[in-house]
Order: structure tokens, then sequence, then C-alpha cells
């Protein structure tokens, strides 16, 4: 997948449904499916889950996992404040709706990020973000995708307990990265 491609897809769904969310997603998977086919891309949107790391919550929806790609719908109608983590990859969020903050030492001043943006974060950097209520975005990695799955559990197993939800997580992640390994997608 191509970052520019997704940014001016994201900047396109928002322009053609603005302040609507679910249609904003739709348009995105939609185009999605059309350019790559069903075969890379998850269209069950309504396949959500929550998802605990780095101290944030939200929820999520995986719309394409691979072992060198994610591409997913990450957001929280409440609001939600956490740390990046220091990723092996690099990680674009285009901003949906709503608004992220960013900061990283030793800057004293925050990064703002609306809809239609991207916060882009290079492999092996570091952030605080907060996400205000109604934020959602679509996040696209590249690179290495396994090493950084402990982190999406983390705090899973040592904080909220929820087993119910690592199970479906992982169910999900290993069906979609499974499927396109079948596929020759690496």
């Amino acid at each position: 997948m191509d970052p520019p491609f997704l940014h001016e897809l994201a900047k396109d769904a928002i322009a053609t449904w603005p302040d609507d969310t679910t249609n904003v997603i739709n348009h995105i998977v939609t185009n999605l499916t059309a350019t790559y086919g069903t075969k890379h891309i998850n269209t069950r949107q309504d396949e959500w889950v929550f998802n605990n790391a780095g101290g944030a919550m939200g929820a999520m929806y995986v719309i394409h996992a691979s072992i060198t790609e994610y591409l997913f719908i990450f957001g929280t109608p409440l609001g939600t404040e956490g740390h990046t983590g220091r990723l092996p990859f690099d990680d674009y969020f285009h901003i949906l709706e709503g608004e992220q903050w960013a900061y990283a030492p030793p800057s004293l001043k925050k990064e703002v990020y609306g809809p239609g943006s991207v916060h882009y974060l290079p492999r092996g950097q570091v952030k605080q973000y907060k996400m205000h209520e109604n934020c959602f975005a679509l996040e696209y990695a590249r690179g290495w995708i396994p090493p950084v799955l402990p982190f999406g559990f983390a705090d899973s197993l040592t904080s909220t307990f929820d087993l119910g939800t690592i199970w479906k997580t992982i169910h999900i992640t290993a069906r979609e990265m499974t499927r396109n390994l079948l596929v020759g997608k690496i």
C-alpha cells in the first residue's frame, strides 16, 4: 500500500462524507476493496475490538494485516491518551474525525493534527499522544509487524485482564495475516 494514496483516499472520504465517520470508513473500505480486492481487504466493517496499548484505550477495525503491513481504523468517542510505543516500522496516522495532539521532548510545544492530516511517526521514534473526544484515524504501518504484537497485548495482559478481547484480536489478526500469506502477500 502507498502512504500518499491512503492520504488522498482519507481526504476524499472526509470531503465526501463530512461529519459522518461511518460513511467515511465505508468509503475507504469500498475504495480499498476496488483497488486491492477482497483477498487483501477485510470487509467485515462490524468487526471492531477494544485495543489497550501504551496506556491508551480505543477500538479498532482491522482492514488489512500481513507480516509487513497493517491498516486499521482506531479511535474512540470518549477520548484517550497514551504512549506511541517505539515501533520497528513507519507509522502513518490519518485523522478522519476529531483531533490528535502529540508531543516529544525536547520540544515544549504540542503538535496538533485534525481531519485530513497525517501524524507520521518514523520507525524508532516515540511520542506521547492524546486523542480528543470523537477522534478516529486510519492507521497504516509498513515494516516488520510481528515484533510489535506484544505491545498491542501488554496492557490487556497486565492491566485490564480482558482475555476475550485478546483472543478476538489474535483471531482476527492471525486470520488476516494467514489469508494474505496464502495469496503470496508477506
